[in-house]
C-alpha cells in the first residue's frame, strides 16, 4: 500500500476540537491516517522513497462523505413517477421493481456507487428490500458492485411481508413470508458481514417500513439483529400519509409504534424522520436512535422538511442520505449537505444550520449513525484513510471568502482525489476503479431491460 502526503491544502478535520488549517498536510500510510497538521509535512516523511507527495495547494481536504440511506437498485428507474407523492410513487414503481434480477441490480448498483464516489462519498449503506421470485442473489449483486467500485459498504437485508391483501401497500407478488425473511437475513449475515476493525463490509437488518411489514417481523428482526450483533434500519415518519396509516392501523404515530416494538435504541437508525413532534424527537435523543436526513428526496416527493436542526440540538445522531436515485436523480451527497442547509434555513431562519454543520452531518455524523465514528468521519491520526480532496481554485470556488461555505453552498467543486481505505478510487474527477463509460452503458441497458419486462 502507498504512503500519500497531501501538502499545502486547506484541511477541515472534523475532529473533536474542529481544527481547521489554512495550509496544512495530511499523511496516509497504508490504510491509516498517520499525521494531520498545519504547514508542510515533515521532511523525513516527504523524502521517504515510497511516498507519493501530492501538491495539494488550491485544494480542501475533508473526511470522505458517509451516505446513511440509499437504494442502489433504483438507479434503473430514474425519472419515473416524477409528480407523485410517496404512496403514489411506490404504487407506480412496485410492479416495475418486481421484474428486477441480479444482473440488473449489479449494473444499477455499480453505476450508483460510481456516481456516489464522484460526489466524494467513501462509505455508503444500501437498503435493498425487493427480492423478486427467481431474481437470483440481488443482495450479493450489490456487494459485488461495491467491491468493484471500492467503497466501504454497509448493505442491509431489507424485507416486506405485509402485502396489499393484508392491508399493506406493496403488491403481494413482491412480499416474502416472515419465516423466509428471517432465515434469509440470518444466512446473509453469515455470508457477508465482517465485524472486524477496518471492515469494508458490514451488514444490517432492515425491514422496509411500518406500512409494508408486520409487527411480528419488526419484533423478530430486532431480536435477530441483536442476537447477531448487527444494526437495525427502517424508513419512518416520511409522509403525512404514513402517519395516517399508522394511526388508523396501530392507534399510534409511526415513532410511537416503532418504540412499542423495541426498536428505538443506539443500534438503530431511521430514514427520513420528517414528521416528528417534540416528544418523538426527545425519545430518539434519549434512546440514541440515529436519523438519516434525506432533504432532496423528501422535497422531490413533496414529503416535507425534516427538523434536522431540532434533531441535532436535542442530541440525536444525524447523518445525510441521498436516498434512491428514483427519488433523487442527482444522487450527490455533497448536494445533500447544501440542501440540508438551505431547507433548514427556509423554515428556521439564517442561523438554523451552517455549512460546517452540514459537512459534519455528511462525515462524522454519518459515521456515528452507522456505528463507525471511532474509525471514519474525521481526519485525525489513527483513523482509516477515507479522504476527499476538493479543488477550490477553479472558477466556481476561487476567491470565496470561506472555502467551506464555497464547497457546501457553491457550485460542485471538482474532486481531485478520493481515497477509500488508502486506495485511490477517484482522481482528477474520474473514477479509476471501473470504466465509467462501460458502467454508464451497462446501466442504460439494465434500465431498458427492466422497462421491457414491465
Amino acid at each position: 500500500m502507498t504512503t500519500f502526503i497531501l501538502n499545502g491544502c486547506r484541511v477541515l478535520t472534523v475532529n473533536a476540537a474542529r481544527d481547521e488549517f489554512g495550509a496544512g498536510h495530511v499523511v496516509i500510510d497504508g490504510n491509516r491516517i498517520t499525521a494531520v497538521g498545519p504547514g508542510a509535512a515533515p521532511d523525513d516523511l516527504r523524502d521517504a522513497p515510497a511516498a507519493r507527495v501530492i501538491d495539494a495547494r488550491g485544494c480542501l481536504a475533508t473526511p470522505g462523505l458517509v451516505n446513511t440511506h440509499h437504494h442502489l437498485y433504483q438507479w434503473a428507474t430514474r425519472g419515473m413517477a416524477t409528480d407523485e407523492t410517496l404512496f403514489g410513487w411506490l404504487t407506480a414503481l412496485y410492479p416495475v421493481w418486481a421484474r428486477l434480477d441480479a444482473e440488473i441490480v449489479r449494473a444499477a448498483a455499480t453505476a450508483g456507487l460510481a456516481w456516489l464516489a464522484r460526489s466524494g462519498c467513501t462509505t455508503t449503506m444500501d437498503h435493498h428490500y425487493v427480492f423478486p421470485r427467481g431474481g437470483g442473489d440481488v443482495l450479493g449483486a450489490t456487494i459485488a458492485a461495491a467491491r468493484e467500485v471500492g467503497l466501504r459498504f454497509h448493505p442491509t437485508r431489507g424485507s416486506m411481508d405485509l402485502g396489499a391483501s393484508s392491508g399493506g401497500l406493496p403488491p403481494d407478488e413482491i412480499v416474502e413470508g416472515t419465516d423466509d425473511i428471517l432465515a434469509a437475513t440470518d444466512a446473509a449475515i453469515d455470508a457477508y458481514h465482517d465485524p472486524a476493525p477496518e471492515s469494508m463490509l458490514r451488514l444490517a437488518v432492515a425491514p422496509c417500513s411500518p406500512f409494508s411489514v408486520t409487527r411480528q417481523l419488526l419484533v423478530e428482526a430486532a431480536e435477530l439483529a441483536r442476537r447477531r450483533g448487527v444494526r437495525l434500519h427502517t424508513h419512518l415518519a416520511e409522509t403525512v400519509d404514513e402517519e395516517e396509516f399508522s394511526v388508523q392501523r396501530f392507534g399510534r404515530t409511526p415513532a410511537e409504534y416503532l418504540d412499542s416494538v423495541g426498536w428505538l435504541a443506539r443500534d438503530a437508525w431511521l430514514a427520513h424522520a420528517v414528521h416528528l413532534d417534540h416528544g418523538a424527537i426527545a425519545r430518539l435523543a434519549a434512546t440514541g436512535t440515529g436519523v438519516a436526513h434525506c432533504p432532496s428526496s423528501n422535497a422531490r416527493l413533496g414529503a416535507g422538511i425534516a427538523r434536522a436542526a431540532a434533531l441535532r440540538d436535542a442530541g440525536v445522531p444525524v447523518g445525510l442520505g441521498v436516498d434512491g436515485a428514483a427519488s433523487n436523480e442527482a444522487s450527490s451527497l455533497l448536494e445533500e449537505a447544501r440542501h440540508a442547509v438551505l431547507f433548514a434555513r427556509a423554515v428556521g431562519g439564517p442561523t438554523a444550520l451552517n455549512p460546517r454543520d452540514a459537512l459534519e452531518m455528511a462525515t462524522l455524523g454519518g459515521a456515528k449513525v452507522l456505528g463507525r465514528d471511532d474509525e471514519i468521519g474525521s481526519l485525525e491520526p489513527g483513523k482509516l484513510a477515507d479522504v476527499a480532496l476538493w479543488r477550490i481554485d477553479g472558477p466556481g470556488q476561487a476567491g470565496v471568502a470561506d472555502p467551506v461555505a464555497g464547497l457546501v453552498l457553491g457550485p460542485p467543486a471538482p474532486l481531485e482525489l478520493l481515497l477509500v481505505n488508502g486506495r485511490v478510487v477517484v482522481e482528477r474527477g474520474e473514477v479509476r476503479t471501473v470504466d465509467e463509460d462501460e458502467v454508464a452503458r451497462a446501466g442504460a441497458r439494465a434500465t431498458q431491460t427492466l422497462l421491457d419486462r414491465s
